[in-house]
């Protein structure tokens, strides 16, 4: 059994995407992100930066006792070599399936993320940050969409890569036109269409049925967005 302490974002849903697919049974452990329970000192044990998602396997495959993993994308990675599932087994295909897990960690939720934060969320409309990350996001889904011109998945098999980069593509709330990436949509539909993103998307529906809504309120943006080190410095006394 698998513990999944998950709110319905996009890196959230990344690790209910593998689940499902693996057939891995799980129990999710909701944390209101909104509310401020990703700093009760209990997730703070397993998820030291105070984010969602992270886990906690009773079930490791070295039979020792239970491993805990925080982020997202060590999180992919940690489930892919305890199952064998969604990695190719070739190097050069181990290689490629990193290559595009590392971009989607390292540019295409951030660029979204902060596209979505200054479009959606700013306290003041600020064109240079908005149009900033708005033209990263285009040039980033622009790349995924070269990359998908010949095949049907981002490593040519469904893998951890496409997992990890769905959920920062389906939310279309980034400011991109879709008919200007015709592989990137016929991509996001196929994932769409298997079974196990339906059933992952209706388990977020069911701990959070107003799953586009995180910030509910003052305090719950200043909960997200108004954090800075003595956020972490008042954990440590």
């Amino acid at each position: 059994m698998i513990d999944l302490y998950y709110w319905t974002t996009p890196n959230g849903h990344k690790i209910t995407l593998f689940l499902e697919e693996a057939g891995l049974e799980y129990n999710i452990k909701p944390v209101n992100i909104g509310k401020g329970e990703q700093f009760e000192p209990n997730f703070l044990k397993i998820s030291p930066n105070n984010r969602i998602p992270a886990i906690v396997d009773y079930d490791p495959i070295d039979g020792d006792k239970p491993i805990s993993v925080f982020e997202s994308g060590a999180i992919l990675i940690y489930l892919a070599g305890k199952t064998g599932k969604l990695m190719p087994k070739d190097l050069r295909g181990q290689v490629e399936v990193m290559e595009w897990l590392m971009w989607q960690v390292s540019a295409l939720g951030p660029m979204a993320g902060q596209f979505n934060h200054f479009a959606n969320y700013a306290p003041e409309q600020l064109s240079y940050p908005t149009d900033r990350y708005l033209r990263e996001t285009g040039r980033l889904y622009a790349v995924l969409d070269k990359q998908l011109a010949n095949r049907e998945f981002i490593a040519d098999e469904y893998s951890i890569a496409d997992i990890a980069c769905f959920p920062w593509i389906t939310p279309e709330r980034q400011g991109q036109n879709f008919d200007e990436f015709p592989n990137l949509r016929r991509w996001k539909e196929t994932i769409e269409s298997r079974p196990a993103t339906q059933r992952a998307y209706a388990r977020a529906e069911e701990i959070n049925p107003e799953s586009e809504s995180v910030v509910e309120g003052e305090d719950s943006w200043n909960i997200l967005f108004g954090q800075g080190k003595e956020t972490v410095q008042r954990t440590l006394m």
